[in-house]
C-alpha cells in the first residue's frame, strides 16, 4: 500500500528524474522517512535539493566530494547553488549522517555514516587508498583512553605513508 509520504517523496523524485530504491546502501521510503523526521524535529524540512544531495552520497561507490555531489544535482536541477551543497553537507554531518574525510587530494570527501566506520591507508606517492576496518585501531584508541584518559571519537581518519610497492 502506497502511503502519502511516499507519493510526496515520489513527486519529487519524479519531477527531478530521480528514483528511490529499497535495498541497503540506498536511499529508501523509510530512511527518507527517518530524515524527514530527524530534520522536522531541528526545524529543517526535507527539500528536494537536500534529498538529491542526500541520494548522491548515499549511492556514491566511493567518497565523493561536494563538487562531484553538486555536478550531479545539477543534471536533475540546473538551478542548484554550490552554496546550498556546504550547507547541506554541514547540516548531513551535524545529524550524523555523513562523515568528512580529507583524503589528501585537496578536497573533502564525504560518506555515508550507514555504510559502517572506516578508515584508510592513503599512499603519498602513488594515490593508492586501502580501507581498513574500525578493528584494527581499537588497541590504539584503548592505549590512548588508559594513557591519557582521552575518549577518541574518530568518524573517519587518514593516515598518509608509502603503500608496499611504492616502498620498493
Amino acid at each position: 500500500m502506497t502511503t502519502g509520504y511516499q507519493v510526496f517523496l515520489e513527486t519529487i523524485c519524479i519531477n527531478k528524474g530521480l528514483q528511490l530504491v529499497e535495498g541497503s546502501g540506498k536511499l529508501n521510503y523509510v530512511k527518507a522517512r527517518w530524515i524527514d523526521r530527524k530534520l522536522s524535529d531541528l526545524g529543517y524540512r526535507l527539500t528536494p535539493q537536500r534529498l538529491m544531495i542526500l541520494k548522491a552520497v548515499e549511492e556514491a561507490d566511493s567518497h565523493i566530494s561536494a563538487e562531484e555531489i553538486y555536478a550531479q544535482a545539477c543534471d536533475y536541477y540546473p538551478q542548484m547553488n554550490i552554496s546550498t551543497v556546504y550547507r547541506t553537507l554541514e547540516l548531513l554531518k551535524t545529524l550524523d549522517l555523513v562523515t568528512e574525510t580529507d583524503l589528501g587530494d585537496g578536497r573533502v570527501r564525504y560518506h555515508c555514516m550507514g555504510k559502517g566506520h572506516h578508515h584508510h591507508l592513503v599512499c603519498q606517492t602513488c594515490g593508492e587508498i586501502t580501507d581498513i576496518e574500525e578493528s584494527a585501531l581499537e588497541p590504539l584508541w584503548t592505549e590512548i583512553q588508559q594513557r591519557y584518559n582521552f575518549r577518541v571519537d574518530m568518524k573517519h581518519l587518514a593516515f598518509f605513508g608509502l603503500c608496499e610497492k611504492c616502498q620498493q
